[in-house]
């Protein structure tokens, strides 16, 4: 049996990703926001600090309020004293800073113009205990170039796989329609749409598996929708490759620092350690209560993980059904656990840097920091040894000390120099916060826009019109709630380009050239190459 698919017909776009502009603001609107313009952002992650950066520099005063004290959400980084009586930034645990982050990157180019601390990740390994690694870095940009790069170079791809392949399950898979693949699949789970592919344990494991537990979520647990949606956006619709790039130092330094002082130039006051409580009707306005203060505001944008706004809203007097309707619905992903070891030797040279983990009940992905960010590789020159993150994005364990464990009993596993390796320090971290995108759930989730006129969401579970993931879709989510005070006031939005792909694969509809003009929200790819 063969994969049924679509013919790639005359109208299809070229292969290549061409930017052009999504909205064409009229020019004559002014920029800059009128005096007096105020904003509070709750949320001081990627979302929030999106949001911030925007109606900064058009001038609009902006308060961001953090609970926490220090920037970044899931991306955030904090200190740590070692015994050695050195301290060294730590982190959530190792991000991918891919290149078609568009929105994200130019959010960090306002610190840093030439993105002079991204550095490529070199190899991206996925590593089993069972089965040879498969390495998905050095493939073609361009669809479908990419996937016959990888049918080819896999080991774990075969002929007997496409043999056997369930033809209408390889043709959902591969010809993504924002439309027809929520109808066909959001109510079917990740594991059964794999199942009904048919591919062998190790295709599935080595390629597919590491892939849909990296949006924290297990498979049982994720819509089959979701997980087709991010095979294109990352994979098959990505017009730069599936490489990415990774910090050179820790995300304090490289990140937050450098765009908390841009906010703060422009007139932001940024508060950390600030936990608001209630959000409150105060006449065409909003009053914001933290602690002993209180932020009278017209416009308030909520960038908050999901678990965090749920309680939010369900603690404030907002009068707005849908909203509290729709975050009684939102449900947050099982924990992810993070462990950092210090150990007093090196692993082996042939580790890369970077490496997804398949077939491991706990363990998700591994990271060598001591070859990655410049704290941690100075550590590890003058110590002679190394450090090692370990992570799990579901994971099964309860308490953070027990996941540590487990995580470092796997690495010994699949690493077997770090067994007797002494650790000369650990922290370990167990967190829920990751939003998760159960079967059943398209459409149900909030969007920037709220029945609670003058406050706006930000997330990487928000609803958007446009394809994105993690990183980009938080940013994303920022930038629009920020154009919607912009627009409110009169003003001219953030200067937005789109991507339109080209030719997908054959069959899929969104790369059709007349794709804008028939489905506006189904594009992926579709949105910020600049703003500004």
């Amino acid at each position: 049996m063969r994969f049924v698919l679509t013919p790639l017909t005359s109208r299809a776009a070229p292969l290549r990703m061409r930017p052009r502009p999504l909205v064409t603001p009229d020019p004559l609107l002014p920029r800059d926001a009128p005096p007096g313009t105020e904003a509070v952002v709750v949320g001081g992650g990627i979302a929030g600090m999106s949001a911030a950066v925007i109606l900064a520099e058009r001038g609009v005063s902006v308060t961001l309020l953090e609970a926490n004290d220090h920037l970044g959400g899931r991306l955030g980084a904090w200190p740590e004293r070692l015994p050695d009586g050195t301290e060294q930034m730590i982190e959530h645990g190792f991000h991918a800073f891919f290149r078609h982050y568009y929105t994200w990157r130019a959010i960090l180019r306002r610190a840093d113009p030439q993105l002079t601390f991204l550095k490529s990740a070199g190899s991206y390994p996925v590593i089993s205990a069972s089965w040879p690694p498969e390495d998905l870095s050095g493939l073609p940009a361009a669809p479908p170039l990419n996937l016959a790069a990888l049918i080819l170079r896999s080991k774990s791809l075969t002929y007997r796989d496409f043999l056997h392949a369930d033809p209408n399950s390889g043709q959902a898979l591969l010809a993504y329609d924002r439309a027809t693949t929520v109808a066909q699949l959001d109510d079917v789970d990740a594991a059964a749409f794999l199942d009904s592919l048919g591919m062998s344990e190790r295709t599935r494991s080595m390629l597919f598996e590491a892939f849909a537990r990296s949006f924290f979520c297990n498979q049982s647990e994720l819509s089959a929708a979701e997980l087709v949606a991010m095979f294109h956006y990352y994979f098959l619709g990505n017009p730069e490759g599936i490489g990415f790039d990774v910090p050179d130092t820790d995300h304090g330094t490289a990140v937050w620092n450098p765009l908390r002082h841009y906010v703060e130039q422009r007139g932001a006051a940024v508060h950390t350690g600030t936990r608001v409580s209630t959000i409150e009707p105060d006449g065409p306005g909003w009053r914001v209560r933290a602690g002993g203060a209180e932020f009278s505001t017209r416009h308030v944008i909520v960038a908050l993980d999901p678990g965090a706004l749920r309680s939010l809203v369900a603690q404030s007097p907002l009068s707005a059904p849908l909203l509290e309707q729709q975050c009684e619905k939102l449900t947050v992903a099982p924990p992810f656990a993070v462990t950092r070891l210090w150990f007093d030797r090196d692993v082996a040279p042939e580790r890369a840097a970077f490496s997804a983990v398949s077939g491991q009940p706990t363990l998700d992905s591994i990271a060598v920091y001591s070859r990655l960010e410049k704290p941690s590789i100075e550590w590890a020159r003058t110590q002679g040894g190394s450090v090692v993150e370990l992570h799990s994005y579901s994971c099964p364990l309860d308490d953070a000390r027990s996941a540590g464990d487990a995580l470092a009993a796997e690495l010994a596993v699949l690493w077997p120099e770090t067994r007797d390796a002494a650790v000369l320090h650990r922290t370990d971290r167990l967190e829920a916060t990751a939003p998760s995108f159960p079967p059943g759930s398209a459409g149900t989730r909030p969007g920037v826009r709220t029945d609670a006129r003058g406050l706006r969401l930000a997330g990487d579970y928000i609803e958007l019109p446009y394809l994105a993931g993690l990183m980009e879709r938080s940013s994303m989510s920022g930038v629009l709630a920020a154009n919607d005070v912009l627009a409110e006031v009169g003003r001219l939005p953030s200067r937005s380009w789109a991507y339109r792909s080209g030719a997908c694969w054959p069959g899929c509809r969104d790369c059709a050239a007349n794709s804008v003009r028939r489905s506006r929200g189904s594009m992926h790819g579709r949105w910020l190459g600049r703003t500004g």
